[in-house]
C-alpha cells in the first residue's frame, strides 16, 4: 500500500514544477507572487480533495461522470471540453519546452549537425519517447516514470539556486523588479493554475491505490501539494530573482548558451518534461474514449487515437514557440475553472443546505473568484500580449561583464 500511495504521490505531483512559474513572479511582482502561489496551491489541495469528495458523494468514477450527474448533458460537455483542452495544450507546452531546452543542448556539440535544429529535435523526442510512452494502456506503468522526474526535479532546483547565487549578481535588477505587485498578477494566477493542476488526471490517479479512500488520498494530495509548493517557490524565486524583468516564459531561455551548468539543467528539464508528456495523454485520451466510445478501446482504436493525439500537438508546436503566451492561455481558460469553479460547483449542487452555510460558503467564494481570474486573465492576455525570446541568447549574454540593466538600443 505505501508503494502504491508513494507511486500516486509521485504521478500527482509531476505536473507541478512548469518552466513559467519565475515567468508568473515577473508578471505579479515577487511578494504577491509568492502569496498567489501559496494561496493557489491551498485552493489546489482543498478542490483535489473536494473533486473526489464528489464523485464519492455522487456514486461516480471520474471527472466526466461526477459533473454529468451532477449538472447533466451540457455539463458533461463542457467539463469534457476543459478536459481535453488543458492537457492538450500541456502537451504543446511541453513539446515547445523540449524543443528549446534540448535544442540548446545539442548546440554544445562541435560541428553544424541536424541536432541543433529546434524542429528535428521536437520530432525525434516525440517518435523515441512521448509516443512510446503514451501508448501504455496502465498509468501505474509510469510511477518509476514520475519518480525519475522527480530526481530530475530536484536536480533542476539546484542548478537554478546555483546560477542565482553566481550569475545573478552579475546582472543587475530590472526598474521596479522588487515591487510588491504588478498590473499582470491576474495572468500570474492563470500560470500557476497550470502550473498547480492535477484535477484532470485525480480520478485515474485515486483509481490506482490499492485502497482509495477520502483519508487515503486527502494524506497523497497533502504531501504532494506540499512538496510542489516549497519546491514551485524555490524554483520561482531562484529564477526570478536571477533575472528579474528580463525573466522568460520558459526560464531556462535567459541562461547563456555557453554556460555549461545551464546545459546539464536544460538536459534534465527537457528529459523531465519529455516523461510528463504522457501522463497527459492519458487523460485525452480517456476523455475522447469517454465522449465517443463510451468504452474501453480496442488496441487498433487506442493506437490510433494515441498516434494522432500526439501527432497533432507536435505539428502546433512545431509551428507555434512563443511559451509564455501559451501557459497564460491554458491557465485561465481551462486549468482556472478545472481548479476553482467545477469542483465547487459540484459540491454546492450534492451537498444539503444554502450556498452561505458551512462549507458551501467556501465553494461559492471560489466560484466567484475563479470567475474572476478566467474573465480578466483572457481579456488582459488579450490586450497585453507579452514579446519573448526564443532560441537567440539573451543580450546580456553578449557582454562581457554581464553588469547591465536594460537591453542595448
Amino acid at each position: 500500500m505505501a508503494q502504491q500511495a508513494s507511486a500516486a504521490a509521485y504521478m500527482l505531483y509531476l505536473p507541478f514544477l512548469k518552466p513559467g512559474l519565475p515567468y508568473a513572479l515577473n508578471q505579479a511582482g515577487l511578494p504577491l507572487g509568492l502569496l498567489l502561489l501559496v494561496t493557489v496551491a491551498l485552493i489546489t489541495d482543498y478542490s483535489i480533495v473536494l473533486l473526489i469528495r464528489g464523485g464519492n458523494l455522487s456514486g461516480t468514477n471520474s471527472y466526466q461522470s461526477l459533473v454529468q450527474s451532477t449538472f447533466g448533458f451540457p455539463g458533461f460537455l463542457i467539463v469534457s471540453a476543459l478536459q481535453f483542452l488543458y492537457p492538450f495544450i500541456a502537451m504543446v507546452s511541453y513539446n515547445i519546452t523540449t524543443g528549446d531546452t534540448m535544442t540548446k543542448v545539442f548546440q554544445r556539440i562541435p560541428g553544424g549537425h541536424i541536432l541543433a535544429e529546434r524542429h528535428f529535435v521536437i520530432l525525434l523526442s516525440t517518435l523515441a519517447f512521448t509516443l512510446p510512452l503514451s501508448l501504455y494502456r496502465n498509468i501505474e506503468k509510469l510511477g518509476k516514470v514520475s519518480f525519475l522526474s522527480m530526481v530530475l526535479t530536484l536536480t533542476i532546483l539546484i542548478v537554478v539556486i546555483i546560477r542565482a547565487a553566481t550569475l545573478g549578481p552579475q546582472i543587475l535588477p530590472t526598474e521596479n523588479a522588487w515591487a510588491f505587485a504588478k498590473w499582470n498578477a491576474i495572468q500570474a494566477v492563470g500560470v500557476m493554475s497550470f502550473a498547480f493542476i492535477c484535477h484532470h488526471n485525480s480520478f485515474l490517479i485515486y483509481g490506482s491505490l490499492e485502497q482509495p479512500s477520502l483519508a487515503n488520498w486527502s494524506q497523497v494530495t497533502h504531501v504532494s501539494v506540499g512538496s510542489a509548493l516549497v519546491i514551485s517557490a524555490a524554483f520561482a524565486v531562484a529564477g526570478y530573482t536571477t533575472f528579474t524583468g528580463f525573466t522568460q516564459g520558459d526560464i531556462f531561455e535567459n541562461y547563456c548558451g555557453d554556460d555549461n551548468l545551464a546545459t546539464f539543467g536544460r538536459f534534465c528539464f527537457g528529459f523531465s518534461i519529455i516523461t510528463t508528456f504522457p501522463l497527459e495523454c492519458f487523460v485525452t485520451r480517456e476523455v475522447l474514449s469517454n465522449v465517443f466510445f463510451s468504452r474501453d478501446l480496442s488496441k487498433v482504436e487506442h493506437v490510433v487515437i494515441t498516434t494522432l493525439i500526439v501527432a497533432v500537438c507536435t505539428s502546433i508546436s512545431l509551428a507555434y514557440d512563443c511559451l509564455g503566451v501559451v501557459l497564460e492561455l491554458n491557465g485561465a481558460l481551462s486549468a482556472t475553472p478545472l481548479i476553482f469553479i467545477i469542483p465547487s460547483a459540484c459540491i454546492l449542487k450534492l451537498s444539503p443546505g444554502r450556498w452561505y452555510q458551512g462549507e458551501n460558503l467556501i465553494a461559492t467564494i471560489l466560484i466567484i473568484a475563479g470567475l474572476f481570474v478566467v474573465i480578466t486573465g483572457l481579456t488582459m492576455t488579450g490586450l497585453n500580449p507579452q514579446d519573448c525570446s526564443h532560441g537567440a541568447d539573451m543580450f546580456y549574454c553578449m557582454d562581457a561583464n554581464m553588469s547591465v540593466t536594460a537591453p542595448p538600443v
